[in-house]
């Protein structure tokens, strides 16, 4: 069982030293994200109600956004911000075409929708990931404010996380997909790979989303990983078990615009 005293105070007095908790010899460790939230608040609450430290990713333009982020954060859930990328579209979406300014004011307008966030991950975002100049500007933006990346890898030509670990961002990737295909077979083969990555290569990190299918098998399956060997932790204890920049404990988004940065103007 991971040790939560010893990755505490790794997080709180070795953040300065760049000391990070490795994971015992034989552990493996998971985590859990569910996208797609804000949009229907059954499957807000089935979401909120899986057992262990499920991430709840928020999406901002859905109309329980900000109830429930401040639900999710009020149970003790990790929060992220699940922020549209092309070719996702809306108000909030970023696409290659529009200047920085243009991004930040979304970002911004983003976080203010989804309070109480520690990090943010792409909805869609094929395209958007894969560019240079937006992805490093992001990854700077999410520094600044203390926030964490997670890398939802939806394109083989992302370059969020080179970008992000080249200026010593708190950062992950996914590494499986819990429901491409949406059935309770399909969702179990994809946990159990999981599973398998984690035993294997000591992590991993699933996502998936708020389908019936998918609430169904968690449910179901989540509270019997540890008797498979499986620890289920934070996002922010996984980023320190992967030996990234660690978090400071309780690290949330501050409302600083951030297009000011940028042009000076709002």
């Amino acid at each position: 069982m991971i040790q939560p005293m010893r990755c505490m105070l790794c997080l709180l007095f070795f953040l300065s030293a760049g000391v990070v908790c490795a994971a015992p010899a034989g552990k493996a460790y998971m985590s859990i994200i569910i996208d797609d939230l804000g949009q229907s608040p059954e499957r807000d609450s089935r979401t909120l109600a899986l057992p262990g430290p499920v991430t709840m990713a928020i999406m901002p333009d859905t109309p329980h956004a900000t109830d429930f982020a401040r639900q999710a954060h009020k149970a003790g859930k990790t929060v992220i911000l699940h922020m549209p990328m092309d070719p996702a579209s809306g108000p909030y979406a970023w696409h290659p075409d529009l200047p920085i300014e243009v991004l930040a004011r979304r970002l911004d307008a983003a976080l203010a929708k989804v309070p109480h966030v520690s990090g943010v991950n792409n909805h869609m975002g094929s395209r958007m990931t894969a560019e240079p100049e937006a992805m490093a500007w992001l990854m700077g933006e999410l520094q600044r404010r203390h926030l964490f990346f997670v890398d939802s890898r939806t394109s083989a030509a992302t370059v969020a996380a080179p970008k992000a670990q080249a200026i010593g961002l708190a950062h992950v990737s996914r590494d499986v997909f819990l429901d491409n295909v949406r059935t309770p077979e399909a969702i179990a083969a994809a946990l159990q790979q999981g599973i398998e990555l984690a035993r294997r290569q000591g992590t991993a990190v699933l996502i998936g989303h708020p389908y019936p299918q998918t609430l169904e098998v968690l449910a179901r399956e989540i509270s019997r990983l540890k008797g498979q060997g499986i620890e289920l932790i934070t996002l922010e204890q996984m980023i320190a078990e992967r030996g990234n920049q660690t978090m400071p404990a309780h690290a949330v988004h501050r409302s600083t615009p951030a297009v000011r940065r940028i042009s000076g103007r709002e």
